[in-house]
């Protein structure tokens, strides 16, 4: 049976935050598939692209228009025996683009367990019943908040910012201050524990105090970020300056007025990565995106438990609660993507400069893999993997093989690859022109390669 290469129309989704017109990676991304009712309007935000068979936005076949929901679970032979036994008919993982204006809401994603208890509870906000684990990679330069910071620089802001201490209680931040340098260096369980109670319950009175409360204490943190400049938040720490904080929190009190988020950023590392830069979240890892382009890769679920920074439904008690208080360096929440063992580059590419690699996190529903091809004729051959994937274009143009067929690929073109495709990935630009793909992946055992 020949393996099939089926070109996508993904939808786009149009959220608040999302980016406007042609600045929006994602609006450009789904114009570049013909669509009669697709046309990108400068005033309108473009949020995300998706990606898979998740049945709120499956993508479909450019040529049938069938959904590829459909497709996989007519042919359990385009995603494998293996894949479909593990997962059921439907392809695992959800591939987006993310083009962010504004920040998204202060969040966390439930683990298994917690989200059949959320779906089963409240299915209108807890659309499913799996977990989601996700990864980001930046496509342009991309800021977010990320896991709790090392406790030393809350303690830091406990001190240097009078309205958050304000929020949190003196009672509280006291103890929190308190514990941490008693625990300061004690990797012990014990005084791990201890250093985690004492967090949860800082966020925790920072999310419970009133409403009133909060936008008194907001108005107080603007007017000190407004006037003291680099020297807001006692000039900062060394991840994060106090002239970031201080544009940070005037920023976003510009997108979303008085809200709990300016002072759960105190308790979050800020993060910025550069193209090609990742990161990977765990179910119950808190989170925002600030704002930039990114591929984001999941598992098929639209679970999300918000805070703050959103107009849509919060769930405070169940964020508090499910949340693992692990605290760490921004460093910790990077990936470290490596090279990918079963792609092979002609000569040109290795010439040219070209590269293959692997952004592979700790669970089993999806790896994806950039490939970067520069000047015309690099071609990028991936072997035969027991699993689907998906391929999107984020820059450049070239071409596209498995077996006998051969499409053109430009930015914004998706593809959908059957289990056990040899793909061809070729370069046609100009010599300083890079191609650049991401392929979203899943196979049950990773050294299991397909023989063809």
């Amino acid at each position: 049976m020949q393996v099939p290469l089926i070109r996508l129309q993904c939808g786009a989704n149009s959220y608040e935050w999302g980016k406007k017109g042609h600045d929006s990676a994602v609006a450009r991304y789904a114009a570049a598939t013909p669509s009669s009712d697709f046309t990108i309007q400068d005033d309108k935000p473009y949020a995300e692209l998706w990606m898979g068979t998740h049945p709120s936005n499956p993508s479909k076949d450019l040529t049938t228009g069938r959904t590829l929901l459909d497709l996989v679970q007519d042919n359990q032979a385009l995603i494998s025996q293996p894949v479909a036994s593990r997962f059921g008919n439907q392809v695992p993982f959800l591939f987006k683009v993310l083009s962010v204006n504004k920040a998204l809401s202060i969040q966390a994603h439930p683990n298994k367990k917690l989200a059949e208890q959320l779906h089963a509870r409240d299915p209108k906000n807890y659309p499913d019943d799996n977990h989601k684990p996700e990864m980001a990679i930046a496509i342009t330069p991309f800021e977010g908040l990320c896991g709790f910071r090392p406790l030393d620089e809350i303690a830091h802001f406990l001190e240097t910012v009078a309205p958050l201490r304000q929020l949190v209680g003196e009672d509280n931040a006291k103890e929190f201050i308190d514990v941490v340098g008693q625990t300061k260096g004690d990797e012990l369980e014990e005084a791990v524990a201890r250093n985690k109670a004492v967090l949860k319950k800082a966020f925790a009175a920072v999310m419970s105090s009133s409403e009133s409360d909060m936008a008194a204490a907001a108005e107080l943190l603007v007017e000190s970020a407004a006037s003291a400049g680099a020297d807001f938040a006692g000039g900062g720490v060394p991840a994060t300056s106090g002239s970031t904080l201080a544009e940070l929190v005037t920023r976003l009190y510009g997108q979303f007025g008085a809200d709990y988020g300016l002072f759960v950023l105190f308790f979050l590392n800020f993060v910025t990565l550069k193209p090609g830069e990742a990161l990977f979240l765990q179910a119950d890892d808190i989170h925002a995106y600030v704002s930039g382009d990114i591929i984001e890769c999941m598992a098929s679920s639209d679970n999300v438990v918000r805070a703050g920074f959103t107009p849509k439904f919060k769930d405070v008690d169940t964020l508090v609660s499910m949340l693992t208080y692990k605290y760490a360096p921004i460093d910790e929440q990077k990936m470290q993507p490596g090279e990918y063992p079963y792609a092979t580059l002609n000569r040109t590419a290795y010439s040219s400069g070209s590269s293959v690699t692997l952004y592979d996190p700790p669970i089993d529903e999806f790896s994806v893999v950039r490939t970067a091809l520069r000047g015309s004729g690099s071609k990028a051959t991936f072997d035969p993997i027991e699993g689907p994937s998906i391929v999107i274009c984020t820059s450049g143009k070239g071409k596209i093989s498995v077996g006998p067929t051969v499409q053109e690929v430009k930015e914004g073109y998706v593809f959908f690859l059957g289990a056990t495709a040899e793909c061809v990935l070729e370069s046609e630009g100009e010599t300083d022109d890079e191609f650049v793909t991401f392929k979203a992946f899943v196979e049950v055992d990773s050294h299991n390669h397909a023989t063809s």
